[in-house]
């Protein structure tokens, strides 16, 4: 890392700050802290909703399928994630907006306890809030390591830098810092993402080798299913990010949350889906033509970090650095906010009634409060992980396992067609979706596809199969309002 690679970095982290404390004189109440006051603009929820939906894993671990399975993991990946949004802005998106405009909602859980019980809500909240505490942690860390090989410097340097930083912007600004360092982020990171394409077509002999370059690459490489990543994989991996990206992941809803209406939020979701399908690809392309130019890696996952180092002239490294920080900081910062949306909204007036009917300046305390010790213990599991062991990697493992199941009863809740779904088909569909996580994981040997897919359809099924015993049964009436709240943008 040279000096201008540094100043640039700074500077990067300097903007972020800057960002936040601008922000902060858009946020008078927890509303504007939360949910932008139902006021983001469609094409600001779409970029941030888009920036939202990855971190920098996708310039590791994914940079590192790239370079072993090549052009599957934009099949596998940014299609079907493309096609789960766009599907959704029709049928998911618009509902999320509605549920703020009828009922005044903040978080995602928070209107959980009308369509099943608090109790329901409370086990849901309690085990988001949690596992994400530990997901977030390991982002950190994830930072930290992208840091020391860049540079050489000790993991906890990263952290430090990047949390810290985070930490500022996200507990002064909420939303609103978070929305408009995630524009900054999405510019940054495609400057870098471009500069990098730009010089591997260079190196390669020109544009023409988006084409040809796969004659010197392994011919599975170009093909659309590579083993394990099949037709059955994608089909089954299609079902798990259409709940995901459609408010199974927290942050996500939220950017639909806060738009000013259905059709506002279903324009952001149908943005954020184009960008799925058209910037990976920029993204991707040095990542496959890595073989050719660092042929025989020892750990593919550095392939995009050593390019960088090798090709980038004087400064354009920080920049990409900063690249990557912005990746993952966008994630981080949005899912610190969105989990102290749930802990303000549904977990403190749950444990204290001195929380229920706060005024609007103590609610906006409270939220800065909790944004901040939420983020703040996040860093310190980031800085321990080492010592957590294979500790955390179990937890993230079982939070992947737990964020489909729990959205089944999240996502499905909101269709007046399973208004029979009640409580109890909520808590025994998520304990279904469980089971088959353990026993796919740790008993039987299924392939890859069942291994992702089963806990979530296992969970639809029992889901569903509940509710249609149910079906005689009468509807709660205030259930049956939430329904039609959603259901259409006329107001209740």
């Amino acid at each position: 890392m040279h000096f201008l690679d540094w100043l640039m970095v700074a500077l990067f982290f300097l903007a972020m700050v800057v960002i936040g404390f601008s922000a902060y004189r858009k946020v008078r109440g927890s509303d504007d802290y939360f949910i932008a006051g139902g006021k983001l603009p469609w094409w600001l929820a779409g970029i941030s909703h888009h920036v939202g939906g990855y971190s920098g894993a996708v310039f590791v671990a994914y940079a590192g399928v790239a370079y072993t399975h090549g052009f599957t993991i934009y099949v596998w990946w940014a299609l079907t994630i493309a096609a789960a949004v766009i599907l959704g802005a029709y049928i998911m998106a618009p509902r999320w907006a509605r549920l703020r405009i009828n009922y005044n909602v903040q978080s995602p859980t928070e209107y959980l306890s009308i369509r099943y019980n608090v109790p329901t809500q409370q086990l849901m909240a309690w085990c988001g809030v949690l596992l994400k505490l530990f997901d977030v942690g390991a982002k950190w860390a994830a930072i930290g390591i992208l840091l020391n090989v860049f540079t050489g410097l000790p993991i906890t340097y990263g952290i430090l830098i990047s949390g810290i930083v985070s930490l500022i912007y996200i507990t002064v600004g909420g939303i609103w810092a978070d929305v408009w360092t995630d524009m900054a982020q999405f510019v940054v990171q495609m400057v870098a993402s471009i500069i990098m394409f730009v010089i591997v077509m260079n190196l390669l002999g020109g544009f023409g080798s988006i084409f040809t370059m796969w004659s010197e690459l392994p011919p599975e490489n170009s093909q659309l299913f590579n083993e394990p990543y099949t037709a059955w994989y994608v089909f089954f991996y299609f079902f798990v990010v259409f709940l995901s990206y459609n408010g199974g992941t927290w942050n996500l809803a939220t950017r639909y949350i806060a738009s000013p209406t259905g059709k506002e939020a279903r324009r952001s979701a149908i943005f954020s889906g184009i960008l799925y399908l058209i910037i990976p690809i920029i993204i991707f392309i040095p990542m496959w033509a890595a073989p050719i130019i660092l042929p025989d890696l020892e750990d593919p996952t550095q392939s995009y970090a050593l390019m960088a180092q090798d090709l980038l002239p004087v400064g354009l490294v920080g920049l990409v650095l900063a690249g990557l920080f912005a990746a993952t900081m966008s994630m981080t910062s949005s899912d610190a906010n969105t989990i102290a949306a749930v802990i303000t909204r549904d977990i403190l007036p749950v444990i204290q009634k001195k929380y229920k009917n706060m005024t609007k300046k103590q609610s906006l305390t409270i939220a800065r409060i909790t944004t901040f010790t939420f983020t703040f213990l996040t860093l310190i599991i980031g800085i321990q992980a080492d010592r957590f062991g294979g500790v955390l990697g179990l937890i993230i493992s079982w939070f992947g396992a737990l964020i489909g199941p729990i959205s089944i009863p999240m996502l499905l809740g909101l269709f007046p067609a399973f208004r029979h779904s009640d409580s109890r088909a909520a808590i025994t569909s998520i304990l279904a979706g469980l089971f088959m996580f353990i026993l796919t994981k740790y008993v039987v040997d299924w392939p890859l596809s069942l291994e992702v897919g089963s806990p979530v359809l296992v969970s639809g099924i029992v889901f569903i199969a509940m509710g249609l015993l149910n079906r005689n049964k009468a509807v709660d009436p205030e259930v049956d309002a939430l329904l039609r709240a959603v259901d259409s943008d006329t107001k209740q």
